[in-house]
């Protein structure tokens, strides 16, 4: 299906990922869908007629907080489709079924509520893993949107995806795609290979060089419209991609991979990435 999940608490957090997810609708022609997760107990009928004019208050407040959310997004963008719901359930579970037919996911760097801890606790994490689709986490997202989209690149496989959500990225918002990898010494060419003691760091970082090319060779042939800038940098993975986000309207990362960017989303660091990015920050699992 053409639409854009997002999640909503009511916090300010989750309203600016909102208006971020409304523009990004926008640019890929898209739907948005607007979703606040209670828990399942406040859709059961108790008997004490109490606790019944809780719930009813509750669920009050959970429609204001959906009804807030896509108004807000249909103010940001005129004419933008935009629809909301306030559901029970746990809030990686729900997002993650609500993934399976949607572009992207995209939830606030913080929240409170139903969403709360989305970034820094367990949710962010298995959406992130689970998701059938990009999930991006609206860290800054104030960002300019005309700054460069960048993507970490890795050579692997599972890095591929991310590598081509970059190039459309790019290409949807008119900027130019910077690419880069990081490396600190020689990749391994196989499991349970040895790294040598002694090494040419331009030996090595001509490798990189040619490994990054080979990446992206492709995906410059699919998008000749995207002007891209491509760099193998010597350094720790981390600091590489949170400095290239300070001038970025999107940082790119792939699920899983190899090398400079490997254990990018289940490692530390993914983790640092969420904590430092100064961008919003989308996460790719490979198509399989």
């Amino acid at each position: 299906m053409n639409r854009i999940i997002v999640g909503d608490d009511g916090s300010e957090p989750s309203l600016l990922a909102v208006d971020w997810a409304a523009g990004e609708a926008a640019r890929r022609g898209a739907s948005l869908h607007v979703v606040y997760v209670v828990t399942p107990w406040l859709f059961d009928v108790p008997a004490d007629p109490g606790a019944a004019r809780v719930r009813e208050q509750l669920l009050d407040g959970g429609r204001d907080i959906v009804e807030l959310a896509v108004a807000r997004a249909r103010d940001r963008v005129p004419g933008l489709e935009v629809t909301g719901e306030q559901t029970g359930g746990q809030p990686a579970k729900v997002l993650v079924e609500q993934a399976r037919d949607a572009l992207m996911v995209v939830a606030g760097s913080r929240g409170s509520g139903g969403l709360s801890g989305l970034l820094l606790g367990s949710v962010a994490m298995q959406v992130a893993t689970h998701a059938a689709c990009p999930v991006v986490v609206a860290r800054n997202p104030d960002a300019d949107p005309s700054g460069d989209v960048v993507v970490g690149v890795d050579g692997s496989p599972a890095g591929a995806d991310a590598v081509g959500f970059a190039f459309e990225e790019a290409s949807l918002r008119g900027v130019r795609l910077r690419a880069l990898t990081a490396w600190t010494h020689p990749v391994p060419s196989g499991r349970g290979d040895m790294q040598p003691l002694v090494y040419d760091r331009a030996v090595v970082a001509a490798e990189e060089e040619r490994v990054l090319a080979e990446s992206l060779a492709g995906w410059r042939a699919r998008y000749p419209d995207v002007k891209v800038v491509s760099e193998a940098v010597n350094g720790r993975a981390a600091k590489v991609l949170a400095d290239a986000s300070a001038d970025a309207g999107l940082l790119v990362v792939g699920s899983r991979g190899h090398g400079g960017f490997g254990g990018l989303l289940l490692g530390s660091v993914g983790h640092a990435m969420l904590m430092r990015a100064h961008c919003p920050v989308a996460i790719v699992r490979r198509t399989r």
